[in-house]
């Protein structure tokens, strides 16, 4: 299209506050090469499906400020269900549950009318007249939410509903769930009348090496794929990553690898993060302040790369994507070697008048107004994503790590 008219298109949509959920159309006006044209490099790899790739950060609505909508909306081309509830001032959440969608299946389309105003379908009561108390569990390195339940006696969808959370969500270290029914203070040993059931089969931990998938570990360790899969409150569409520690549900070591021996203290890593990611994170917060960018370019850049390559130099992705932020050198961004340098790759994702690639390739600090684009409009408009929405999920995780690190 003219440069004039994407242009008049850009001022048009700033001016009525164009949501993130319209980064997509937003990056291509701006007509930057695209670093990466699909999803996270991870959904593209069939031997890393499994488990969620961190014991991470749980997907978050962010706050949005209140304003009157009207009853409807009739979608339009380029809507999504976050963009739509960003115009409003709804939660995301809040969309979804008035118009009986959820977070896995939130696909609207031109034409469809979407209610803005009522009441969601409520939960589903509980049996007794008055609630059961909540009480806080803080979560540490290995939890699952499966686990987390079995320990409180609750099922695992009760934790999930009580945290707003889905199958989907990551929970990291440090977070407080809220567990229904369970007192605040951490659940105490109860009397001897009122001792828990033993569980089932005993259960061991299973550390995942470069290659494996779910089904051979169940194969290895003479259990199903389903039951590792329910052990570990994971699903089919999950995945898993080299040092995870899985739960073998009722199954002896049969021919896993030994247990490493205890290794030197490492040095400190952010929250969620492990050594590797840690050490491209600094790099990545380094360069940044070398180069002047402001903490939100910084946290936009670590948000980035976690969303292309989990903050990892990946020697693969989606057709010739490659390296931190999952640049292609079909698409400009530098040779598979220059792209694989990770000092390179980040300075070219921030760009700028010091950009390795010149005015090849377009990266944050040369999007126009980019400081006043949201957390994943900006990250969108640098990377050209199939998936523009998926960056917001790691605002705050990022803010968490530049606090942590920078």
């Amino acid at each position: 299209m003219p440069l004039d008219t994407a242009t008049k298109q850009f001022r048009d949509a700033r001016a009525f506050a164009v949501p993130a959920a319209l980064v997509g159309s937003l990056a291509v006006m701006l007509g930057s090469s695209p670093a990466v044209a699909g999803e996270q490099a991870a959904d593209r790899s069939p031997a890393l499906r499994a488990t969620p790739m961190l014991s991470g950060v749980p997907l978050v609505a962010l706050p949005r400020p209140t304003s009157t909508a009207p009853e409807t909306y009739t979608v339009v081309s380029g809507d999504s269900v976050s963009g739509i509830a960003s115009r409003f001032g709804l939660r995301t959440a809040d969309l979804l549950a008035l118009n009986g969608l959820s977070w896995d299946d939130s696909v609207i389309r031109p034409g469809q009318v979407l209610r803005l105003v009522g009441a969601a379908p409520a939960a589903a009561a509980p049996s007794t007249p008055a609630p059961a108390a909540s009480g806080g569990y803080t979560v540490v390195s290995g939890d699952t939410i499966i686990a987390i339940a079995s320990k409180h006696g609750v099922s695992m969808q009760a934790v999930l509903d009580a945290n707003g959370l889905t199958r989907a969500s990551i929970i990291y270290p440090g977070q407080t769930l809220s567990i229904p029914g369970a007192s605040a203070a951490p659940p105490a040993a109860p009397p001897a009348a009122a001792a828990p059931p033993a569980p089932p089969a005993a259960s061991v931990g299973y550390i995942i090496v470069a290659g494996d998938t779910i089904s051979a570990i169940a194969q290895k360790h003479g259990t199903s794929t389903q039951a590792v899969l329910d052990a570990n409150g994971l699903t089919r569409a999950s995945i898993i990553y080299p040092g995870q520690t899985l739960t073998m549900p009722g199954a002896a070591v049969l021919a896993s690898a030994p247990a490493p021996a205890p290794a030197p203290a490492p040095a400190p890593v952010a929250v969620g993060l492990d050594q590797e990611q840690t050490a491209n994170a600094r790099l990545i917060i380094q360069i940044g302040r070398e180069l002047g960018v402001s903490d939100r370019g910084i946290a936009i850049a670590l948000g980035t790369a976690m969303q292309e390559s989990w903050i990892r130099n990946l020697d693969w992705g989606d057709r010739d994507s490659l390296g931190l932020f999952q640049q292609r050198p079909s698409s400009g961004w530098g040779t598979p070697e220059e792209i694989r340098d990770t000092a390179r790759s980040t300075r070219v994702f921030y760009g700028g008048s010091s950009d390795p690639n010149g005015t090849r390739t377009r990266g944050l600090l040369d999007i126009p107004g980019w400081q006043n684009l949201s957390y994943a409009e900006a990250a969108q408009a640098v990377q050209i994503s199939a998936h523009p929405d998926r960056y917001a999920q790691w605002e705050q995780p990022a803010y968490a790590w530049l606090a942590a690190l920078g």
